[in-house]
């Protein structure tokens, strides 16, 4: 009886949860909001401007139905590849103009709706512009009725580009303000840094391009997310799983507490003697409050000028707390050399070499082996 009572108290929970977790990875509570405070934005301008253009006669519909469907995808999912300007504003505009060509040359409408959508997908696909509303634009257009029929070729242009390209610019700017990544870049590889035909460090060990690939191939299916995004989340992964196996060594364990380091006012000669002296390859810069600003190195300093303020680098940073290994990836780039371990206030605290990983790193692989001895 009580095994049955906490089966159906686990089955509730089950249920609730699948309910209200988000369908997407990643969509927070607050994106969730976001896209639908984006999508009463961007749709409500939409038909307000285009009102304003051509006003409220019934000749002409404000707004089309797909527009909805794009602020889905275009505030929901700014990511996917899907929802990109070109994506909604090409397919959109060419999916229309073949439900437009379908709804002349057929007259059965049934069939017109049929291939104007199966030429939508062809367009769209061969124009890299792929996106589901123009599905629906299609069919707007061999159903839209005595609006869509007076406007003729000129539909695809009138109302639907000129939708789509104002939806897209309220998105633009929607996204710049919320501190969105729109349109999204998807992920580049990393190059080697040297120039080499080496494969950059990070892509030697672990899987390779070919074997996302192949993985895909054995699938069997079309994912809505961009090869470079799904090599990226696929390393993010491992790196995640790495820290939490040796979570446990935080960036204030393995730093160099007796940090060398100049003032942005130093001349190149005095960085320059400071460097060889030491036998280090990067030198922590700060102001006259004593915040970090940036760093500087041999390579910085090849041009001989007078002063450094003109030389001085971005600084890689990370705090006290954060997992020592969290830096795997900045410090196998190829270009940087040291990670600055800095305060709230960027006032310098330690610093990480590629060395000092190196150390940490290689300390925590007996032990690693040790536990996998143990649990066999």
């Amino acid at each position: 009886m009580l095994n049955s009572k906490n089966r159906q108290t686990g089955l509730r929970r089950h249920w609730k949860f699948r309910l209200f977790a988000p369908i997407l990875a990643g969509a927070t509570l607050r994106e969730r909001l976001l896209a639908c405070l984006g999508a009463l934005i961007g749709i409500a301008l939409t038909g307000l401007i285009c009102g304003a253009i051509f006003g409220n006669g019934p000749h002409l519909p404000l707004i089309v139905a797909p527009m909805g469907a794009s602020a889905v995808l275009l505030f929901a999912v700014p990511t996917s590849p899907l929802a990109q300007p070109w994506s909604i504003i090409g397919g959109n505009t060419i999916s229309a103009l073949m439900g437009v060509i379908a709804g002349y040359l057929i007259d059965d409408p049934i069939i017109a709706t049929g291939v104007g959508v199966s030429l939508s997908i062809g367009a769209m696909s061969f124009t890299r512009c792929l996106h589901p509303p123009g599905g629906a634009a299609a069919l707007t257009a061999v159903l839209g009725g005595p609006a869509v029929a007076s406007w003729g070729l000129l539909f695809p242009l009138i109302p639907v580009a000129l939708n789509s390209c104002i939806l897209v610019g309220l998105g633009l700017l929607f996204h710049r303000l919320s501190k969105r990544n729109y349109p999204h870049i998807a992920s580049v590889a990393p190059a080697n840094s040297h120039q080499t035909a080496d494969v950059p460090p990070l892509l030697r060990v672990g899987f390779q391009d070919g074997d996302v690939e192949a993985a895909l191939v054995a699938l069997n299916e079309t994912f809505d997310i961009d090869r470079g995004d799904l090599g990226r989340l696929l390393h993010q992964v491992e790196l995640q799983a790495t820290i939490r196996s040796h979570g446990s060594i935080s960036c204030a364990d393995i730093m160099s507490r007796d940090v060398i380091s100049v003032g942005n006012g130093a001349t190149s000669k005095e960085a320059r003697a400071l460097l060889l002296k030491h036998n280090i390859r990067t030198l922590p810069v700060s102001d006259e409050s004593g915040r970090l600003v940036g760093t500087i190195g041999l390579r910085e300093l090849a041009d001989d000028a007078e002063g450094i303020a003109g030389a001085i680098s971005p600084a890689a940073t990370a705090s006290l707390a954060a997992p020592a290994l969290s830096l795997l990836p900045v410090l196998t780039d190829g270009r940087t050399h040291a990670v600055i371990i800095v305060d709230d206030d960027r006032r310098v605290l330690g610093l990480i070499s590629q060395t000092d990983l190196l150390s940490a790193v290689a300390q925590s692989l007996p032990n690693a082996a040790g536990r996998q001895i143990e649990a066999a």
